[in-house]
């Protein structure tokens, strides 16, 4: 006999791997991407990974998926360390994120022009800007 599916025994109980990018510019702005589904939230390109997909191939992948930047347009200049995992809220869980995220970051310079960054495909994102950071 199986187990009785209840909310508190959802297969959402994992941590979905992923990767984050962060992108400068050559004026060291960050590269920040407004949510389709929530107007007014900016974030970094990032996303899960494929099946048996190793991290820098996968953050390559999701910029170009998100933003339409090309490998060759980016240079690499640094990954942190370890990952960087959260936990969502057991209200926000879904079975393709599960119980939260562990990220892979890695740090990119923008080497293409502006009109390089193209939306018009992308699922997640309605607009891009570049923003300094208050850090």
């Amino acid at each position: 006999m199986s187990p009785k599916k209840s909310k508190k025994n959802m297969p959402d109980q994992y941590f979905r791997a992923g990767v984050g990018a962060i992108i400068i510019n050559k004026s060291g702005q960050l590269l920040t991407l407004e949510r389709k589904d929530i107007p007014g939230s900016w974030q970094f390109p990032q996303g899960g990974l494929d099946d048996g997909e190793e991290t820098f191939a996968g953050v390559l992948r999701e910029i170009e998926e998100e933003t339409a930047i090309l490998p060759a347009q980016l240079e690499w200049i640094s990954q942190y360390p370890e990952p960087l995992a959260y936990e969502l809220p057991f209200e926000a869980r879904r079975a393709k994120t599960g119980r939260g995220q562990v990220l892979y970051w890695y740090l990119f310079r923008f080497l293409g022009q502006k009109n390089s960054i193209d939306l018009s495909t992308s699922k997640e994102f309605r607009a891009f800007k570049w923003t300094v950071s208050e850090h």
